[in-house]
């Protein structure tokens, strides 16, 4: 897969690292010498340019890729070279950068943005995962579909603590897609029981969010 990333400073470089021990074709962009520092990943490609000019596009041949990442510490630039790529190059997968939280409601696919990865965002959500058993967390939104990442750790007396996952009435464009029971990655069976601990992974479209924690609170006390 060829991969081109727009910002080599160390967010942009740490991702390039993890995509090209996975395999994957990657260039960077960056239009500050002091960025475009080849011997820090040797193996990648190196584009000394502005990565919202259309030139600069053209040279990193976009229409050739499959991901375009917008990894620079601007959210007008990632916004930009996102729109560039899939509006002028039809690039099937559009991830960017969000470096405010103030600015995440812009990117969506208004902005042909396919992902938008908040770090403030994540990492307040990783927090609150590790801190709460029964609270559905929103890791990430997919813009496309308006489709949320969330996670939840089942608790002790939650009322679908041994129901199947076939049982249960799922709210509609929700997908459970992972169970995690301890050290054990699951990949959700009609037939397996839910317990309690369980940490469940959602893709489920934003309006049934309410549903979603509905159907997933502990049982009333009596």
């Amino acid at each position: 897969m060829r991969v081109v990333i727009a910002g080599a400073g160390a967010v942009g470089r740490s991702v390039a690292r993890e995509l090209l021990e996975n395999g994957h074709e990657v260039l960077l962009i960056d239009k500050s010498p002091e960025a475009v520092a080849v011997v820090r990943v040797p193996e990648a490609e190196w584009l000394l340019a502005d990565a919202c000019e259309i030139t600069t596009l053209d040279e990193a041949a976009l229409e050739r890729c499959q991901v375009v990442i917008a990894a620079s510490g601007d959210d007008k630039v990632n916004l930009v070279v996102s729109l560039l790529a899939k509006t002028e190059y039809g690039v099937p997968r559009v991830v960017a950068r969000v470096n405010h939280p103030n600015n995440e409601w812009l990117f969506n696919d208004s902005w042909g943005v396919d992902v938008a990865v908040s770090t403030p965002r994540l990492m307040s959500a990783l927090v609150e995962e590790a801190v709460s058993v029964g609270d559905l967390v929103r890791l990430m939104r997919f813009s496309q579909g308006d489709a949320n990442l969330m996670e939840l750790t089942l608790p002790e007396g939650a009322s679908l603590v041994g129901t199947r996952v076939g049982e249960v009435a799922w709210p509609q464009d929700t997908a459970l897609v992972t169970i995690i029971r301890g050290s054990r990655v699951l990949i959700p069976d009609p037939d397996d029981a839910l317990a309690a601990g369980d940490e469940l992974l959602f893709v489920a479209a934003g309006a049934r969010e309410p549903e979603l924690r509905t159907l997933l609170s502990p049982r009333p006390e009596r």
